[in-house]
């Protein structure tokens, strides 16, 4: 994936509708899905869909917030690119975000033309102006990777992460051996700063080696190259990320000083290349839809001869001028796409249908295939989703099915060849009780997916509540990870999340792979977790529906958790963006005497929070106000200033939308302030809010704020 040349500009947006409230239902369920997602493909390296699966997701959740910009929240994966960094690496901040851009998944000669159009509209161009020029390149299967060089020296090499903070793997990218330590050229031609960005991938003939040499020492071999590659950049030993066989390629820039810019990204690309990093030959310059077309379907030839893998092309308009004039919009730049090729497919057959369980419950059926080599990779499984899928394909038992995979290890299943049907094919049923617990197994009306009723005590759910729970934006328990969860269920030591707070530095330094320094840097972290913000405990209980921003909300407007909990339907609904759905599944949740009784007993052990201030129900300064907090503030915390505003009879909420009256904005305020200033809504600073809380003055509204 490729990061961005300049940082996003904002753009205005004409009033929408209000979202209807099966508009934010459907909203909060593709955010947790594609959440879900992002975590097992950046994280854990571990996708479990396919491209086109996460793509038709995203497309429906951007539309949506598009038809409905009241319901875009700072926690919206549409908000941010995606993924995070690895606890064990240091955190770099980008000073020029790597963001994402948009994928174009009409892999017909449409597709090309849809973005020309599109770009030639946004630069006011008619179909009398010459046509435009692009650059042309190769969509890489690899991990993107910023590359600082001070000087010409290599000082740091740093991983995408979410865009804004990536890892600090400068020892591994200092092993491989196509990234020069010191640039080509003389001190006058060399940058005093540069920041050169691409990607780090495998060849297929170094994988297959690698995988060669893993079976003869009777190790674990690797799934794709895509999944070694980033598997081997986020090795802790760097010695053994010199053993992998990782190759390069330079695509763009982040942050530059000291160094003229080329006119055009190709000039770029050049330039890059003189300084002795590797750049992909198969660019090409190409005029109008034509000959991005031509493009795609020339290297769409040469896709299989080619020596390491691809999934598309991208197109970028050359001009940098043109560029910066296009500009961004949210996460994506508008002088770019991803053109992706149609996926691969196969036939196999369905040996049998298991059942897995989520974390939050959820039964998924999965199709257990005979083995098939499918785009590049032996693929055995195939999610089924849930219920209604299986019985609209009309998968069963002994089927053959046509698989296709597009660039992920779980493939789709397309469709049933009924023909080749035997008899006695057996149909799906999803079970009455859960495989894992035994628990009764329910289903809403509403709903498409079943659920296991046991809860905190099925040990399907137990691991992945737990690491939820533990989570940097939960409870934050650093050190607690899946391979520490994975043993404190199975060895019965934890039944809940109040049982962390029971165990001994005795009992963690039991575990594998845990020495006495860790088992103590653990307790420490237990107990340093114990004192937190009520709305981050909230989000830790893992409620279903309920996200960052939904947590904070509900804080605001209950203030205690104990008023939360004793929360009827009315009262619940009575919180901004809540509707029946979520207040339902509050409500269920804290009516569990089971969850009560979980809650109870980490109270007891010692988790505490300060108190919240709820808005005075007598006028202040603020009253009738509504505020959305974002970046670092100059003299107090946010929850501070929360504080603030709320005993001024103000409100804060989570996310921007059309109802907000002002945003209060620190240093490096993220997105949330592009969202404002596409909403027009007054932005504050600190000093600003301070005047208008003790003078009742109108404030000095902010026309810029450095991002």
């Amino acid at each position: 994936m490729q990061g961005s040349l300049f940082p996003p500009s904002s753009s205005g947006a004409s009033s929408l509708p209000e979202a209807t409230v099966s508009a934010r239902e459907r909203v909060a369920a593709l955010r947790d899905a594609i959440a879900a997602h992002d975590h097992r493909y950046y994280v854990l390296d571990a996708p479990t869909v396919s491209d086109a699966e996460y793509d038709a997701l995203y497309r429906e959740l951007r539309q949506l917030e598009a038809q409905h910009p009241e319901l875009v929240t700072p926690d919206s994966p549409t908000q941010r690119v995606g993924g995070q960094p690895l606890p064990e690496f240091p955190t770099v901040r980008h000073t020029v975000p790597m963001l994402s851009i948009r994928t174009e998944t009409d892999t017909e000669a449409s597709g090309a033309r849809a973005f020309d159009a599109r770009v030639r509209r946004e630069l006011g161009l008619t179909e009398n102006d010459p046509p435009i020029a692009y650059l042309a390149e190769l969509k890489f299967d690899g991990l993107a990777i910023n590359l600082r060089y001070e000087n010409g020296v290599l000082v740091q090499g740093a991983t995408r992460g979410d865009g804004e903070n990536g890892e600090d793997v400068t020892q591994n990218i200092r092993t491989i051996r196509a990234i020069p330590l010191r640039l080509n050229g003389s001190n006058e031609s060399i940058p005093a700063l540069i920041e050169i960005r691409g990607e780090v991938y495998m060849r297929r003939d170094d994988f297959e080696k690698l995988n060669d040499r893993q079976l003869a020492a009777g190790e674990k071999t690797f799934v794709n190259p895509r999944n070694s590659a980033a598997g081997s950049l986020r090795q802790l030993d760097p010695a053994i990320t010199a053993k992998r066989p990782l190759s390069f390629f330079a695509y763009g820039l982040g942050e530059v000083a000291g160094w003229a810019l080329p006119e055009t990204h190709g000039g770029l690309l050049n330039a890059i290349e003189r300084f002795g990093l590797p750049v992909d030959q198969h660019r090409r310059r190409a005029l109008g839809a034509e000959g991005l077309i031509a493009f795609h379907q020339d290297i769409a030839a040469l896709r299989e001869s080619l020596p390491f893998d691809i999934d598309g092309v991208v197109y970028k308009v050359d001009s940098l001028a043109l560029q910066r004039r296009l500009g961004f919009v949210t996460r994506e730049p508008r002088w770019a796409v991803a053109h992706k090729y149609p996926p691969q497919e196969q036939f196999t057959t369905v040996q049998h249908i298991d059942v897995q369980v989520g974390r939050t419950g959820k039964l998924t059926p999965v199709a257990k295939l005979s083995p098939v080599f499918v785009g590049g990779v032996t693929v055995t499984n195939a999610t089924l989703h849930n219920e209604d899928e299986v019985k609209r394909k009309d998968v069963r038992i002994g089927d053959t099915v046509i698989v296709r995979r597009a660039g992920d290890v779980i493939p789709e299943i397309v469709a049933v060849v009924i023909e080749r049907r035997p008899e006695g094919a057996r149909a799906f049923e999803m079970p009455r009780q859960c495989p894992v617990c035994g628990s009764l197994v329910s289903r809403e009306e509403s709903e498409v997916d079943a659920y296991c009723s046991g809860e905190l005590f099925c040990p399907a759910q137990r691991k992945q509540a737990l690491l939820h729970f533990a989570g940097r934006r939960a409870m934050d328990i650093e050190g607690l990870g899946d391979k520490i969860v994975e043993q404190l269920v199975d060895k019965a030591l934890v039944q809940s999340a109040a049982d962390l707070y029971r165990l001994t530095q005795n009992d963690l330094a039991g575990l594998d792979r845990m020495a006495e320094k860790s088992a103590a840097n653990l307790c420490v972290a237990l107990e340093k977790s114990k004192y937190t913000t009520l709305e981050r405990f909230i989000f830790a209980l893992g409620v279903r529906h309920v996200g960052e921003a939904t947590a904070h909300d509900l804080a605001q407007h209950f203030g205690s958790l104990d008023a939360l909990m004793a929360a009827d339907g009315d009262a619940l609904i009575a919180v901004p963006e809540i509707g029946n759905v979520m207040a339902d599944s509050i409500r269920s949740f804290f009516s569990e005497p089971r969850n009560r009784d979980v809650i109870a007993a980490l109270r007891a052990a010692g988790i505490h929070w300060p108190d919240v201030v709820v808005a005075s129900t007598t006028s202040g300064p603020l009253t009738g106000l509504t505020f959305v907090l974002t970046g670092a503030l100059p003299t107090m915390s946010r929850d501070e200033a929360s504080h603030r505003i709320v005993e001024a009879g103000g409100k804060v909420t989570g996310s921007v939308s059309k109802k907000t009256s002002y945003v209060l904005a620190g240093e490096a305020p993220g997105s949330t302030l592009a969202k404002a200033q596409t909403l027009n809504i007054p932005v504050l600073d600190e000093a600003a809010l301070l005047q208008m809380i003790e003078s009742s003055a109108s404030p000095k509204i902010l026309s810029q704020v450095n991002s």
